[in-house]
């Protein structure tokens, strides 16, 4: 499968494994998953036609590891815009964690902080290198540190999804630190 058909197929699963399910009929039980088939069938049903092997190749080879399949099984790791409970675990995150945002938003998160918008958890990550790809989708990108430690401290709840994204309900503006 070449490399614009893998970035068709992520895409696809993204749009209706995190947010739209209901566009193509399926139902994701509460916990985020579909039966392969089932998945399969309407995506054939409704124009998207794909073989299981080229499924399973975008799950295998996805550098950031966005699908899970398991029991005949697949869900998206996070970033859910529909209701689903990942069951993930609560961990005691590193001190500093990292995210990345195009740098027109920088002004509202000064006043807000971050808020999960349209999912269900702020999407935080280890590495800043991480954060300079997430902000660099929408424009020129600006990387906020996330005092995590402190965070945690004061009693928020991180999770950690299965891909290695930190998870977080939201971070106050008092626990980011802005560059420059």
């Amino acid at each position: 499968m070449d490399q614009a058909r893998i970035v068709r197929v992520s895409k696809y699963l993204s749009r209706h494994l995190r947010h739209r399910p209901d566009r193509i009929g399926i139902r994701l039980d509460p916990q985020g998953w579909v039966g392969v088939d089932t998945l399969l069938a309407a995506a054939a049903a409704h124009g998207f036609p794909m073989e299981r092997q080229e499924l399973e190749q975008v799950v295998a080879t996805n550098d950031k590891r966005r699908f899970a399949i398991e029991g005949g099984r697949i869900r998206a790791s996070q970033g859910h815009a529909v209701p689903v409970d990942l069951d993930l675990p609560a961990a005691v995150p590193p001190a500093f964690l990292y995210h990345g945002t195009a740098v027109g938003r920088v002004a509202a998160i000064r006043a807000e902080g971050l808020r999960p918008m349209d999912r269900h958890h702020v999407h935080l990550s280890a590495e800043r290198e991480t954060a300079v790809r997430v902000g660099a989708r929408r424009g020129k990108p600006v990387v906020l540190s996330v005092n995590a430690g402190a965070m945690h401290a004061a009693g928020y709840v991180f999770l950690l999804s299965a891909n290695g994204v930190w998870l977080v309900d939201e971070v106050p503006p008092r626990f980011l630190c802005f560059p420059g």
